[in-house]
């Protein structure tokens, strides 16, 4: 008589917590995963999620509870360890040597050889074959800095197969992809766990949770609320389970006729990533920039800033022209822009929120800054933006993606910005940030102010839009009114398929 039990878990978790001080980050979780499954984690950002893997991959040691792989319980000894058991972790920000070759980064640690001499010749065919299992046809001697984000993405999974991974950890990891590229990961994760390789999936994306997923557990506060098949749910169920309410709009519009126009953008040209733009934006507009990966979106926003100078064009706010030779000039005349890049581009990191909030625009008492009067605007964006931080001097590393954003944000509502340029905001915020992120856009649509909105997510662009611009190698290649709004419409102008009407 044949067995029916059922297989053993890639990954049990029996009562883990984890507790730093005065924050319990993970609270009592008991989960398995078994081989060959895709197992979705949902949930607002600060709900646990991150911990949790770091957990798995011995990044962090559990205060309670035991992690067991393989059906063997495992002792904390740190993230070598676990990699030697076979879990393997992709972060959003990838963990590559810049300056090292593909084949380098791919066995580093573990280089073949003996007698203390690396077999090159080894490592080289040992990468070939390790790339060629995640689809990656390059010359592994390549240095990992001349590689794109997508391709430096499957070295990762490929140094993750390198370990022989049973466990693969996976952290948004279509934040930063084209559609394109996102299918090609979703193709390699079904040959992965068609081979028993168990991936844990970090996602903020409703449609390609539904997409990938086997099974969801959703958290929030640092415990699980549910752990279902994806086929039993749809997506409002989902958002209830993840922000404990209903959320009855997601994208919360309230749209109206436009005004007259307040950003006029003519000619405008750099290089080749800007090719003779003009457009313009109303009073009140929402106003949506859509392309692929390098139309050139961003690259137009920030030489409207000041950011990156053009070559060529006019700038005019109010009919005034304006000559904006760098961010100060832009500030100064009213033009904010959210940096799809908030990390690196839009905070300094080390700073606390009142510092982050102000610096666009300081507030000066004879001669000096006035730190009462810093922390006085700080506490109250805080309280208006709803940010989640326990002091205003909090440092805005520490801080979740969708509480920075809001903060970055608070800075340009203090400079009483006219225009401001949204690159992406919603990358990397669970649905409840991106819903009070969208709220706030319409609050200032509904001030009278501009908006231009860059996203590589069609759903937001068609929800929150009046317009959308679509472009395509550094030119608008077409404009599409709301009432003839269409993915395929938008899809086609940014591709370039034959008979885009």
């Amino acid at each position: 008589m044949e067995s029916s039990a059922p297989p053993r878990a890639a990954v049990a978790l029996n009562g883990v917590s984890k507790r730093f001080p005065g924050v319990v980050a993970v609270s009592d979780v008991t989960l398995a995963v078994p081989p060959g499954e895709v197992h979705v984690f949902a949930g607002e950002n600060g709900a646990g999620k991150s911990t949790l893997m770091k957990l798995i991959a011995q990044v962090e040691e559990p205060s309670t509870g035991t992690i067991e792989l393989d059906g063997a319980p495992v002792a904390f000894q740190g993230p070598g360890t676990a990699r030697r058991l076979g879990v393997s972790m992709v972060h959003q920000e990838f963990a590559l040597a810049p300056d090292l070759s593909v084949a380098e980064n791919l066995f580093v640690g573990d280089e073949p050889g003996r007698a203390g001499w690396i077999a090159r010749s080894a490592e080289r065919r040992g990468a070939k074959d390790l790339l060629a299992r995640v689809g990656l046809r390059i010359d592994p001697t390549c240095r990992v800095s001349r590689l794109s984000t997508a391709e430096q993405q499957r070295v990762e999974l490929a140094k993750a197969l390198a370990v022989r991974a049973k466990v693969l950890i996976l952290d948004e990891p279509t934040a930063s992809l084209t559609e394109r590229e996102t299918e090609e990961l979703y193709r390699i994760i079904r040959e992965l766990t068609a081979d028993g390789i168990a991936v844990l999936y970090i996602s903020h994306r409703l449609d390609e949770i539904f997409e990938i997923g086997d099974r969801v557990t959703v958290m929030r506060d640092g415990a699980v609320v549910a752990t279902r098949p994806t086929a039993e749910l749809d997506e409002a169920q989902l958002v209830q389970l993840m922000v404990g309410r209903d959320v009855e709009n997601l994208y919360p519009r309230s749209f109206r006729e436009a005004g007259p126009a307040r950003l006029e953008v003519t000619g405008l040209t750099r290089g080749e990533a800007v090719r003779d733009v003009s457009f313009e934006v109303r009073a009140g507009e929402i106003l949506g920039l859509a392309g692929l990966v390098g139309a050139g979106r961003t690259e137009l926003a920030r030489a409207v800033f000041g950011a990156e100078v053009p070559e060529s064009g006019t700038v005019a706010l109010d009919g005034a022209p304006l000559r904006i030779r760098g961010p100060a000039d832009a500030i100064a005349a009213g033009i904010g822009y959210l940096t799809e890049a908030r990390k690196s581009d839009g905070l300094a990191m080390q700073l606390g929120v009142d510092k982050n909030i102000t610096m666009a625009k300081l507030p000066m008492k004879a001669g000096l800054i006035s730190l009462g009067a810093e922390r006085s605007i700080a506490e109250r964006e805080r309280e208006a933006l709803r940010i989640r931080v326990p002091w205003v001097g909090r440092p805005v590393r520490m801080l979740s993606g969708g509480n920075q954003q809001k903060v970055v944000l608070a800075r340009w509502l203090e400079t009483g910005a006219e225009v401001l340029f949204f690159d992406e905001p919603g990358r990397g915020m669970d649905v409840g940030a991106k819903s009070e992120m969208f709220q706030q856009m319409d609050a200032l649509a509904a001030k009278g102010k501009a908006v231009v909105f860059i996203s590589s997510y069609l759903p937001e662009l068609l929800n929150m839009c009046d317009r959308i611009l679509v472009m395509r190698a550094g030119r608008i290649t077409g404009e599409v009114e709301r009432a003839e709004f269409s993915e395929e419409r938008v899809v086609a102008l940014a591709t370039g398929a034959k008979g885009t009407p």
